[in-house]
This record gives C-alpha cells, structure tokens and sequence, in this order.
C-alpha cells in the first residue's frame, strides 16, 4: 500500500531514477527544453524548481548542494551563469510543461518542458521590444505629400 507516499516511483528503482533525473535536469539547464512523457515531466518540475531557486544565491555552498544533484560541471555553470540572472525577479514557476499528444508506439501522453524564460515566442519582453521597432504604416501616402508640399514651399521662396 502506498498511502500517504506522495513521490511518482515512475516504475523505477530509487537509484535509477535519481539518476534519470538529474540527467534529464542537466539536458534542460544546457538545451532549455526536454521532450519527454507528462509523467516524467512533472516529476522534472518537482526536482528542478528548487534546484534554480538555490541557484539565485551564487556561493560555494549552494553550488557544492546543487552539484551534489546534478553531478555535472557544465551543468552547473550554465545555471549558475545564464539561468539565474534570467530568474532572479521571478518568485517561482520557472518551468512550463506543453502536452503534445500521444506517442505512436504505446499511446503515452507525451509534453516537451521547457524553462519559461528562454522561450522567445512567449516572452513579453520581444513582443514589447518588436512593437517599438515596427513602423506605423498607411495606406494613403501623407508622407509624401507633406515632403512634396515641403518641397514646393521651398522652391515659391525662392
């Protein structure tokens, strides 16, 4: 009976899956993305989250307790050098699961987890910054007109 147990075991031994996840973990810190099933999704999410929220305080000791998780160098540093600045005002949620369907071969739900900050179709901060550049256009052409009118008074002053 697993009453109270609140851990998804996802069919594995303990060892075999902290291992899986931390290996998962060091794939999403170095590509920011993970395809994998919606189980393994959100246990990601469980062991990743407070590993970034160690990461927003850059001391050796959370560093040596992160890498006691992750076991990989490069890893750690790209937490420690490009997550955490990206994070640092965020209170928490510092990933975001999709569900894309079901897998062909064994119908699994399938989800790609991605850490939110670093997808460029969501962010506000490239909507806001595409919307300063674009030029207002219309369809009747004051622009030149004016630049014509300005033209023809420079021309009559003389």
């Amino acid at each position: 009976m697993r009453h109270g147990d609140k851990i998804n075991n996802l069919g594995r031994t303990s060892a075999h899956r902290k291992s899986m996840l931390a290996n998962m973990a060091c794939s999403l810190f170095e590509h920011k993305r993970v395809f994998t099933t919606v189980a393994k999704a959100k246990a990601l999410r469980v062991y990743v989250e407070p590993l970034i929220t160690k990461s927003k305080n850059d001391t050796t000791s959370s560093r040596r307790s992160v890498f006691a998780y992750l076991k990989s160098k490069t890893a750690v540093s790209v937490l420690f050098k490009e997550i955490s600045p990206k994070v640092a005002d965020r209170p928490g949620g510092y990933t975001r699961i999709i569900k894309t369907g079901h897998r062909p071969g064994d119908a699994a739900d399938m989800a790609l987890i991605e850490l939110v900050d670093f997808n460029e179709l969501y962010s506000n901060n490239k909507k806001a910054a595409g919307a300063e550049t674009k030029k207002k256009t219309t369809r009747r052409g004051k622009t030149k007109k004016s630049e014509a009118k300005a033209e023809g008074e420079t021309k009559t002053e003389e």
